[in-house]
């Protein structure tokens, strides 16, 4: 049996998590976070957040119980095949998307990703898994996997608001300065442009300023990207979205939220960005600004 994987790439701090949950409240669709991370963070306890979306530790909740069970090969501990995946995920970085394009890279990553994906859908019933890894070299390892059919969604940022976005601290995600930001950003951005250049009949640029200032709209674009376009529309004429639970792997810590939520733009940072970082940022990103339509001067 295929199940559909709606991958989103592009950088942190620009939207997924939410598209994501937005996305779970249509039937038939499950958001799983960022999957990368289910063996770093909830198996082996080494990555910085280790709940599931529904509040309990990755280990016992009954979905991802199962589902790391499913995958474990025989002989091997859930420590041990946690161990060899991390490490098999590391011939499989974003500097790798390209050359993933071409083949699948060494190791067991790929076998376990579609063992991964087979058995979420086997525990969730799912047609569509949204996975908000982010990460394009896995995006690109979609497309050698038995069983997927891959749809990607390229969600983009202005660079400047997400800069500011990681200056803040947050819940178990971190902190990053201007620079290093915008040069992941940059990074993780051309990776995603060489995924949908591969697939372009499998994907979708969206930019998160349009996905909150016309979520309906954004929404009904990427369920028909999926094959689900004739499906109730769960974003409501006046942008509002009624959440309700997830399990989804790490992500932002938004994922807790539930019930009705307001899709809007986070228009802080223009006011609040320091000159430098803003200048910084700028210069590092003008390449990409202009491609994205963004304004050198917002």
């Amino acid at each position: 049996m295929s199940v559909t994987v709606l991958y989103i790439t592009g950088w942190c701090r620009s939207g997924s998590t939410v598209l994501g949950n937005v996305l779970a409240e249509v039937p038939g669709v499950v958001h799983v976070g960022e999957l990368r991370f289910l063996w770093l963070n909830g198996v082996l306890g080494k990555g910085s957040n280790g709940q599931c979306g529904c509040g309990l530790a990755l280990t016992d909740c009954a979905l991802w119980a199962k589902v790391l069970e499913s995958v474990r090969p025989a002989g091997r501990t859930l420590a041990e095949h946690a161990a060899d995946v991390v490490s098999w995920q590391d011939h499989c970085r974003t500097r790798h998307t390209w050359n993933v394009l071409q083949r699948p890279p060494a190791g067991g990553w790929a076998d376990t990703l579609a063992l991964t994906y087979q058995a979420i859908a086997d525990q969730t019933g799912a047609e569509v898994i949204v996975d908000s890894s982010k990460f394009a070299s896995d995006a690109a390892l979609l497309t050698h996997l038995p069983g997927v059919r891959p749809a990607y969604v390229h969600l983009i940022r202005d660079p400047r608001a997400v800069a500011w976005s990681w200056l803040q601290p947050k819940r178990y995600t971190g902190r990053r300065g201007a620079a290093n930001s915008t040069w992941h950003w940059t990074g993780f951005n051309l990776a995603a442009e060489a995924v949908g250049r591969a697939r372009r009949d499998a994907s979708l640029t969206l930019r998160y300023e349009d996905l909150t200032r016309s979520p309906r709209a954004a929404v009904a674009a990427v369920l028909e990207l999926v094959g689900r376009g004739g499906a109730a529309n769960p974003v409501s004429e006046q942008g509002t979205v009624e959440l309700g639970g997830n399990h989804t792997v790490t992500g932002n810590p938004n994922r807790f939220q539930r019930g009705v939520t307001a899709i809007t733009e986070d228009l802080r940072w223009p006011a609040r960005l320091g000159s430098r970082d803003r200048a910084v940022t700028t210069a590092m990103a003008l390449p990409l600004l202009r491609r994205y339509g963004y304004a050198r001067r917002p």
